[in-house]
């Protein structure tokens, strides 16, 4: 009898393991937000929804973009960094990410270590362009140019520790050109001072200005990229010129909270890697100014680990500093 019992006991509980095994929907199973910390309209945000709307859909669930914006794209990681590591929120944010780490000396949170880096999807790297008036075609008549002004060169930049002033900063000290910083809230605002050729130079995305460099109302000097882009192709990179050891740029990436499942960030960079490989994906990118990555999570831990240093070298170079 009690063989029996025993039997039946067993039997009732395999039968509830089904019952137990569909308990946990397949992810997603809800709606998921990608949290952009910069205003609607920007290449972030613009990158972020031609992913969402891929990714929904790819999920069948609606991926639903949150836009942060403030405080140099710590507002949003801050939020980000608060929440569940679910895979319902995510993050796509830029280098001013790994920046803030040595920028800022009061953040509630660690860039590297309470987030999860998810897939890298591009790198647009920084491009010197100046204005027409300034009688300098290639790098180094830039710099003989710069070292001629009796009051510096004015660099435009869109703000105090953004990767464009940081930029900026290490040409200074390398090319041993004085100058000055002149910073601007955005990218729209410094373009025009270029164009009217307010400010002398500025380390500026390859998205931001491409329009004024193809249209000849910006000269582009160097590229601060290992290769030269297919977007301009006849601008040499800064060691093409003469400057070795000097890159620079922006990025595009995909982050969630730390403690993300390893399966489910696995997950979500391989359905994001099929979206940005698609050709009609990848050439918006590259009309854009940007190098398409694609990297997986282990590598993108990587390309993180040398951005912190590459930008903590940065911060210490300019002095500059953030409360």
């Amino acid at each position: 009898m009690k063989i029996e019992r025993r039997k039946l006991g067993l039997l009732a509980a395999a039968a509830l393991l089904p019952a137990t095994a569909h308990a946990q929907p397949a992810y997603p199973s809800r709606v998921v937000r990608i949290v952009v910390p910069y205003p609607a309209g920007g290449a972030t945000d613009v990158i972020a929804r031609m992913i969402g709307e891929k990714l929904t859909a790819q999920w069948g669930q609606p991926v639903v973009i949150e836009n942060r914006a403030g405080a140099g794209a710590t507002l949003g990681a801050e939020l980000v960094s608060r929440a569940e590591p679910d895979g319902y929120t995510l993050f796509e944010t830029t280098s001013a990410h790994t920046i803030s780490r040595s920028l800022y000396r009061n953040l509630t949170y660690d860039p590297v270590r309470d987030f999860t880096a998810i897939t890298l999807t591009a790198i647009v790297p920084l491009v010197l362009v100046v204005p027409r008036r300034v009688a300098a075609n290639d790098l180094q008549a830039f710099i003989a140019w710069g070292k001629a002004q009796r009051q510096g060169v004015t660099f435009g930049t869109t703000g105090n520790g953004t990767a464009q002033h940081l930029t900026a900063a290490l040409f200074k000290l390398k090319a041993d050109v004085a100058g000055e910083f002149v910073p601007y809230r955005g990218d729209a605002p410094l373009n025009t001072d270029l164009l009217a050729g307010l400010v002398d130079a500025s380390f500026s995305t390859l998205s931001a200005v491409l329009p004024y460099i193809r249209s000849g109302e910006l000269k582009a000097i160097a590229l601060a990229h290992s290769r030269r882009m297919e977007a301009i192709p006849n601008v040499p990179t800064f060691a093409e010129a003469g400057m070795t050891d000097f890159e620079a740029a922006t990025w595009f990436g995909t982050f969630a909270p730390r403690g993300l499942p390893n399966e489910m960030r696995e997950k979500i960079a391989r359905d994001i890697s099929a979206i940005v490989a698609d050709p009609a994906f990848t050439q918006r990118l590259v009309e854009m100014g940007g190098d398409v990555t694609n990297y997986p999570p282990a590598r993108f831990d990587q390309f993180i680990a040398a951005e912190t240093a590459r930008w903590a070298e940065a911060v210490r170079v300019s002095g500059a500093t953030i409360n």
